[in-house]
Protein backbone atom coordinates (compact mmCIF):
# COMPACT_ATOMS: atom_id res chain seq x y z
CA UNK A 1 0.00 0.00 0.00
CA UNK A 2 0.83 3.69 -0.74
CA UNK A 3 1.38 6.35 1.90
CA UNK A 4 -1.88 8.02 0.52
CA UNK A 5 -3.34 5.47 2.75
CA UNK A 6 -2.18 7.32 5.92
CA UNK A 7 -2.77 11.07 4.42
CA UNK A 8 -5.80 13.66 4.16
CA UNK A 9 -5.01 16.95 2.12
CA UNK A 10 -1.19 15.87 1.52
CA UNK A 11 -0.50 15.61 5.13
CA UNK A 12 -0.07 12.62 7.60
CA UNK A 13 -3.52 11.95 9.25
CA UNK A 14 -2.88 10.65 12.71
CA UNK A 15 -6.68 8.62 12.61
CA UNK A 16 -6.01 7.34 9.27
CA UNK A 17 -2.70 5.87 10.21
CA UNK A 18 -4.06 4.87 13.75
CA UNK A 19 -7.36 3.08 11.72
CA UNK A 20 -4.39 1.44 9.59
CA UNK A 21 -2.43 0.00 12.90
CA UNK A 22 -6.05 -0.90 14.63
CA UNK A 23 -4.98 1.56 17.49
CA UNK A 24 -6.04 5.12 18.85
CA UNK A 25 -4.14 8.39 17.35
CA UNK A 26 -3.09 9.15 20.98
CA UNK A 27 -1.54 5.65 20.79
CA UNK A 28 -0.28 7.32 17.35
CA UNK A 29 1.38 9.97 18.67
CA UNK A 30 3.03 8.11 21.69
CA UNK A 31 4.88 5.82 19.15
CA UNK A 32 6.03 8.84 17.50
CA UNK A 33 7.34 10.57 20.53
CA UNK A 34 4.47 12.89 20.51
CA UNK A 35 1.90 14.73 22.82
CA UNK A 36 -1.41 13.76 22.57
CA UNK A 37 -1.99 17.68 21.68
CA UNK A 38 0.23 16.88 18.94
CA UNK A 39 -2.52 14.56 16.73
CA UNK A 40 -5.66 16.37 18.29
CA UNK A 41 -5.15 19.91 17.39
CA UNK A 42 -5.08 21.10 14.18
CA UNK A 43 -2.34 23.48 13.79
CA UNK A 44 -0.02 20.92 15.95
CA UNK A 45 -1.48 18.15 13.15
CA UNK A 46 0.36 20.67 10.51
CA UNK A 47 3.65 21.66 12.71
CA UNK A 48 7.01 20.52 11.23
CA UNK A 49 7.82 18.50 13.91
CA UNK A 50 4.50 16.60 13.95
CA UNK A 51 4.61 15.62 10.43
CA UNK A 52 8.11 15.11 10.45
CA UNK A 53 7.86 12.32 13.42
CA UNK A 54 4.72 10.67 11.54
CA UNK A 55 6.17 10.14 8.21
CA UNK A 56 9.25 8.77 10.42
CA UNK A 57 7.23 6.66 11.57
CA UNK A 58 5.16 5.41 8.80
CA UNK A 59 8.54 4.96 6.95
CA UNK A 60 9.46 2.38 9.46
CA UNK A 61 6.11 0.17 9.10
CA UNK A 62 6.56 0.63 5.12
CA UNK A 63 9.95 -0.69 4.97
CA UNK A 64 8.88 -3.86 6.96
CA UNK A 65 5.40 -4.13 6.39
CA UNK A 66 6.91 -6.84 3.73
CA UNK A 67 8.42 -9.18 5.64
CA UNK A 68 5.24 -9.28 8.24
CA UNK A 69 2.12 -9.18 5.92
CA UNK A 70 0.45 -6.26 7.49
CA UNK A 71 0.41 -2.72 8.78
CA UNK A 72 -0.66 -4.31 12.17
CA UNK A 73 1.95 -7.15 12.54
CA UNK A 74 4.71 -4.34 11.11
CA UNK A 75 3.61 -1.87 13.94
CA UNK A 76 3.57 -4.63 16.46
CA UNK A 77 7.66 -5.50 15.47
CA UNK A 78 8.26 -1.28 15.42
CA UNK A 79 7.01 -1.24 19.43
CA UNK A 80 8.38 -4.37 20.46
CA UNK A 81 10.98 -6.01 19.03
CA UNK A 82 14.77 -5.12 20.27
CA UNK A 83 17.07 -4.52 17.38
CA UNK A 84 20.23 -6.14 17.68
CA UNK A 85 23.24 -3.77 18.37
CA UNK A 86 20.77 -0.57 19.69
CA UNK A 87 21.48 -1.84 23.19
CA UNK A 88 17.93 -3.18 23.19
CA UNK A 89 16.16 -0.85 21.99
CA UNK A 90 13.06 -0.87 19.76
CA UNK A 91 12.23 0.74 16.42
CA UNK A 92 9.90 2.58 18.47
CA UNK A 93 12.30 3.68 21.08
CA UNK A 94 14.74 5.31 18.66
CA UNK A 95 12.28 6.75 16.64
CA UNK A 96 11.20 8.29 19.66
CA UNK A 97 14.81 9.51 20.32
CA UNK A 98 14.87 11.10 16.99
CA UNK A 99 17.16 7.84 15.12
CA UNK A 100 14.41 6.77 12.62
CA UNK A 101 17.29 6.92 9.92
CA UNK A 102 19.10 5.06 12.30
CA UNK A 103 16.47 2.62 12.16
CA UNK A 104 15.80 2.79 8.29
CA UNK A 105 19.70 2.17 7.30
CA UNK A 106 19.53 -1.04 10.01
CA UNK A 107 16.78 -2.38 8.25
CA UNK A 108 18.05 -1.71 5.19
CA UNK A 109 21.25 -3.39 6.06
CA UNK A 110 19.71 -6.85 7.29
CA UNK A 111 17.27 -6.72 3.86
CA UNK A 112 20.59 -6.80 2.31
CA UNK A 113 22.07 -9.84 4.45
CA UNK A 114 24.38 -7.47 6.42
CA UNK A 115 23.91 -9.18 10.42
CA UNK A 116 23.92 -6.61 13.05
Amino acid sequence: MGLAQYADGGIFAPNKIASAFHTTSEEVARSAGLGRDAVQRKDRIRSDKTQRRLRELVEVINKVRPRFGSDLMAFAWYRSEPLPGFSGHTAMQLVRDGRAEEVLEYIDAVDAGVHA
